[in-house]
């Protein structure tokens, strides 16, 4: 079957479910998971889907503004959100004065936050707020202002409350992340709020399935290049590479040869780098044939796609 055979017949799939995984392209045509990842970017460039994790489906099914009202118990919890918060309050030490973000994330993360020392938590949602009542050794504050149907509290009497207080630690999300706009939200009132805990926090992280990353939501809340890490998972990290493959560029993120393969490379333990690098590295091949030209070629192209891959922590 030929590629743009393959890319109809994926199409159709998609007009017809709904939506489509990387583990039936690939079963169905034979190809590998990078090859499939490649299709469906392919076709969203061509407005014929939305990447999620794991696949794709109809771009009409994505909001990039959820509704107010929506409640928690309705809230679709997928395996990458869970990972990615588990991960994430790993962050968390002993006496720590912590903003945690609300919405499925904050939600996620009170199931796995540390019970065994101390440690303050601020937050902005009631219903979060709720859910950390049972905890002896955390201390928390609300945010107060006006409150939205949702639970959640960003208005300017809330912004002005955590603006007198610093944060050793902030978890923060968006509607969308991309390396030229940053990160964005849906609301100015919710990103002004969130300019407020970033500028007050010590150490920031970014909390974004890689579904929302490479699109951009309404109000810009800062640069990307803020943020001391993007904690995602790892269809993410294979997207930015993918961004260089676009450009003929070909590298590797992984071990062996397999830029989808989410294992550390053996070489590089073996030559002893140090292990905050072991898991941040990308690897070229180049031949008697390569020319001055391509390679700074690729430099250029790296030059704007780096900054973004260095603030990945994937999950």
């Amino acid at each position: 079957m030929f590629m743009q055979e393959r890319h109809k017949a994926i199409a159709d799939t998609i007009a017809v479910n709904g939506k489509i995984t990387i583990a039936e392209i690939t079963a169905q045509y034979g190809i590998s998971d990078e090859s499939a990842r490649r299709d469906l970017r392919l076709l969203e460039q061509q407005g014929i889907c939305k990447r999620t994790h794991g696949g794709a489906i109809l771009p009409q099914q994505v909001s990039v503004r959820p509704p107010v009202d929506r409640k928690f118990e309705s809230m679709p919890i997928f395996p990458n959100y869970r990972e990615i918060a588990k991960y994430a309050v790993q962050r968390i030490t002993k006496n720590d004065i912590v903003y945690l973000t609300g919405g499925s994330f904050g939600h996620i993360m009170v199931q796995f936050l540390p019970k065994d020392f101390p440690y303050t938590v601020v937050v902005n949602s009631v219903d979060v707020a709720k859910e950390l009542r049972d905890f002896e050794n955390i201390d928390v504050y609300i945010a107060g202002g006006k409150m939205r149907r949702s639970g959640s509290v960003t208005d300017s009497l809330a912004a002005e409350f955590v603006s007198r207080m610093h944060f050793d630690v902030c978890f923060i999300t968006g509607a969308g992340l991309t390396a030229d706009f940053g990160l964005s939200n849906g609301t100015d009132e919710t990103a002004s709020f969130q300019r407020t805990i970033i500028r007050n926090s010590r150490k920031k992280y970014l909390l974004i399935p890689s579904a929302k990353v490479g699109a951009n939501s309404f109000i810009k809340v800062c640069d990307a290049e803020v943020f001391d890490a993007v904690i995602t998972d790892w269809d993410c990290i294979e997207d930015q590479i993918a961004a260089l493959e676009d450009k003929g560029i070909y590298v590797s993120a992984g071990s062996a040869c397999a830029s989808n393969h989410p294992a550390i490379s053996g070489v590089l333990r073996g030559i002893g780098v140090k292990a905050e690098y072991l898991d941040s590295t990308l690897r070229f091949s180049m031949s008697e044939f390569t020319t001055k030209e391509e390679i700074d070629y690729t430099l250029d192209s790296l030059y704007n796609c780096v900054p973004m891959l260095r603030k990945y922590t994937r999950h």
